[in-house]
Order: structure tokens, then sequence, then C-alpha cells
């Protein structure tokens, strides 16, 4: 029972983080975008909206259970590039708390790959819809 109970805390606590992303994203789309322009990337109002979308539908994934393998995966893509995109090496010099930023998202990896291998226990949608 106490693997079940801490699956579904850390299973909240992703959806937690990426529902939180999403609503800051939401809450200003320009901000969001300014940031993204000012790492590099183009048609950064496009990408604000399409990560906004894309984190509520990992924070469903993780919530849910449905797609929870794949869910974990592409979420452990995605913080990887952000890592690298917002908190990389070019980075560290201006700031050194970029440094630590940039690890964090491999603890965030590391917790994700986990997930991916060990699944989202007994109450899943997925699984549900399965039996």
């Amino acid at each position: 029972m106490a693997r079940a109970i801490a699956i579904i805390v850390a299973r909240v606590i992703f959806s937690f983080i990426f529902f939180m992303a999403a609503g800051f994203k939401f809450a200003d789309i320009g901000a969001t975008a300014g940031y993204i322009t000012a790492a590099g990337f183009p048609m950064a109002t496009f990408l604000t909206w399409v990560a906004a979308f894309f984190e509520i539908a990992l924070a469903l994934a993780f919530i849910s259970g449905a797609f929870f393998a794949e869910a974990s995966l592409l979420a452990g893509i995605y913080v990887i590039f952000l890592a690298f995109a917002f908190h990389g090496p070019s980075h560290w010099q201006q700031n050194q708390a970029e440094f630590g930023f940039f690890v964090d998202h491999f603890t965030f990896l590391a917790g994700l790959l986990y997930a991916a291998v060990h699944g989202p226990e007994r109450w899943a949608l997925k699984q549900t819809l399965l039996r």
C-alpha cells in the first residue's frame, strides 16, 4: 500500500508541476514569448501556446495514468531540452545559479525515467479501460 501511495503522490506532483507551468504561460503569454525570443527561438508566441497545451496534456496523462510511460518519456525529453535551451552552459558565466537550474532538470529527468519504467500503479485510466 505504501508503494501505491508513493506513486500516487509522485503522479500528483508531476501533474502539479506541469499544470503550474502551463498556468504561468497562460497567465502571461507575452512574457513567456519574450523569454523564448531571448533564448533565440523564432515564432515565440506560437511556441508558447504549443508548450502550454503540451504541458496540460502531460499533466492530464500523469494525473489520469493514461499513456503514463509515454508521457514520462516525452516529459523527460522536454525537460532536458529546456535545460539546454534556457539554462545551458552559455548561461553559466553570466549567472552561476543557472548551473543549479540546469542540474535540477536532470534530477527531474531521473524521476521521470523511473516513473516510465515503474508505471502509474493500479489507479490508472488506461489500465481501467483495458480490463
